[in-house]
């Protein structure tokens, strides 16, 4: 959930582009007709509807991206550039029909700038351009409160920052900022400024988290029936601890109830920060059947506290995917 020195913010684009085209061909199976799609979007009512294409549903994933991350070495600011290349290089080649940013889109933990949206604007550019619709949900980097670096404190002094907003070197809190730019703000800026942005503002109830929500994926030829059905959870970090709460849980669980009341319409779970049973089940190196795994020799950074949602995942069988 970090860049290392090796370019990690490069390596996550590429490995955790996934492709969900044997999940997502419209009939998944489950005895609905066969229908090869693509997608539709009316972003004037938010609805997502299947439109006939003759090419498979594809979902690309974006996670880890760390935008703004070292903005004052020479090392941060290419690793935002090569993102941004690796990104349109996928999004040229593979034509998904749909865009998730999975969380850390930015590292406000590294962000003297008093508007951390115009790092995650950055971020999204590659996707809007190109007319894709896409949503997103937050990391535990997203909005951390900022961490001065131990270096700034010896010899070599604090650096040259450099703040987008005003592309000046560092004089005073009227043009750098280090109180950081909360959740709230984020989703904020990027719904009032993007037609294409499916995001949602979450239930209030649920604060301090903020990115929960669901989008329904609709048939071509019937508004109303539903192929699939996508959630969105906040897991926390940043400004709050690292965990998907047990309102969030039952928040999930009712809203299932609600809207798919048989388990009938696959159901496709997105979060950033990986459950506590994934340190039991997932190996040191290598990914592994059923799509379990590590890389780059990373052990697992999973959530503080397992609050019922797996659980609950586990018991409807409507759930295709945990990503």
């Amino acid at each position: 959930m970090g860049k290392s020195s090796t370019h990690f913010s490069v390596r996550s684009v590429l490995n955790l582009y996934v492709h969900l085209q044997a999940v997502l061909t419209i009939g998944f199976a489950f005895g609905r007709p066969q229908e090869t799609i693509g997608l539709h979007t009316t972003p004037e009512n938010d609805h997502l509807r299947m439109r006939a294409a003759g090419a498979p549903f594809r979902i690309a994933l974006f996670a880890d991206l760390h935008f703004g991350e070292n903005a004052w070495t020479d090392w941060g600011p290419l690793q935002d550039v090569n993102s941004v290349k690796v990104m349109s290089t996928v999004l040229d080649h593979e034509t998904p029909d749909f865009v998730i940013y999975l969380g850390d889109v930015i590292t406000a933990n590294n962000m003297a700038v008093a508007n951390a949206s115009l790092y995650w604007d950055q971020a999204i550019s590659p996707t809007r351009v190109r007319g894709i619709p896409w949503a997103s949900i937050f990391g535990n980097h997203d909005d951390a409160p900022f961490e001065w670096p131990l270096d700034w404190f010896s010899n070599s002094g604090i650096p040259q920052l450099f703040c987008p907003a005003v592309n000046t070197s560092y004089s005073g809190e009227e043009e750098c900022d280090f109180r950081g730019t909360h959740r709230i703000e984020l989703m904020k800026k990027e719904i009032d400024y993007n037609v294409l942005s499916h995001s949602k503002n979450g239930p209030k109830d649920l604060w301090p988290s903020i990115s929960n929500y669901v989008l329904q994926v609709s048939s071509s030829h019937d508004r109303q029936m539903a192929v699939a059905y996508m959630y969105f959870l906040d897991s926390g970090g940043g400004s709050y601890p690292e965990v998907i709460s047990s309102a969030q849980a039952e928040w999930f669980r009712h809203k299932a109830e609600e809207i798919n009341p048989d388990s009938r319409v696959p159901e496709i779970i997105f979060w950033h920060i990986p459950s506590k049973v994934y340190k039991k089940v997932a190996p040191w190196f290598g990914v592994h059947r059923p799509c379990v795994g590590s890389i780059n020799k990373e052990s697992v950074a999973a959530q503080e506290a397992e609050m019922g949602i797996m659980k609950i995942l586990v018991k409807r069988t409507s759930v295709k995917v945990r990503s």
